[in-house]
């Protein structure tokens, strides 16, 4: 995020009042670095108090800043040898992310996160099974994760796996978990095939909203929390030729 600022103080006062209005946590911006012309706003790492004090809706609402940082191409400055330093002693990420396995997806960079902001579930097709649903109640309940997103992706090939009715080895099996997505979309969607990359991506968008609803479903602990308000659960699409995520709430 790179802001330009006359020589005045003034202007640098105005702006750092504008984070602040905005809801910018002092723990995710350093302007310290600040010259006369311009500056790059740097991040810094999560830390327990900020952790504590973010609400689900500001997690949310700092993924979405995130992407929006990162389809400008003006993500924050990130010092990554100091904030390997600032978290190796504890961590306090603020959401857990389950997206796909897709090598054009890598979620920390899309959503411009750093070291120690969020964890970070990954499997082809973003599917949910046991692991990654324990995964998401040590990220929430054991250490304060106040978000869950399910993050697709458009022209998946897992999706496109289990509507070519792919066979192979373990694969099988993860695919099988997609299949109620396809039965999910509506029938007048035509054709069901590969080939037609409308239904591909709707195959993907339900996979995304079924997973969301399964999660507290299979999890009591999660549906405590969400009950509370402790957490929040929303979903998205990520489009492989904009780089664009678009979120959507349960």
């Amino acid at each position: 995020m790179k802001i330009i600022f006359n020589r005045s103080g003034f202007c640098a006062g105005l702006v750092a009042a504008a984070l602040v209005v905005a809801g910018c946590q002092s723990s995710r911006l350093d302007t310290s670095a600040m010259s006369a012309d311009s500056v790059v706003a740097s991040a810094t790492v999560q830390t327990k108090e900020s952790q504590a004090a973010m609400t689900p809706d500001q997690a949310l609402a700092e993924l979405r800043d995130g992407n929006a940082r990162f389809v400008a191409g003006q993500p924050l400055h990130r010092d990554f040898p100091a904030q390997v330093q600032a978290t190796a002693s504890g961590q306090y990420p603020f959401a857990v992310v389950l997206s796909c396995l897709d090598s054009r997806q890598p979620i920390e960079i899309v959503l411009d996160q750093g070291i120690g902001d969020i964890f970070s579930a990954r499997v082809a097709g973003n599917v949910l099974n046991d692991d990654i649903l324990g995964s998401m109640e040590f990220a929430c309940k054991v250490s304060g994760a106040k978000l869950i997103a399910v993050i697709g992706h458009s022209n998946c090939g897992a999706i496109k796996g289990a509507i070519d009715d792919v066979e192979l080895g373990s694969l099988t099996g993860l695919l099988a978990k997609i299949k109620p997505a396809m039965d999910a979309v509506p029938a007048d969607v035509q054709p069901r095939t590969t080939k037609n990359y409308a239904f591909v991506d709707e195959v993907s968008e339900e996979n995304v909203k079924l997973v969301m609803k399964e999660i507290p479903e299979r999890s009591p602990v999660l549906r405590e929390m969400l009950d509370r308000g402790e957490i929040k659960i929303v979903g998205g699409m990520y489009d492989l030729s904009t780089g664009k995520v678009q979120f959507y709430d349960n």
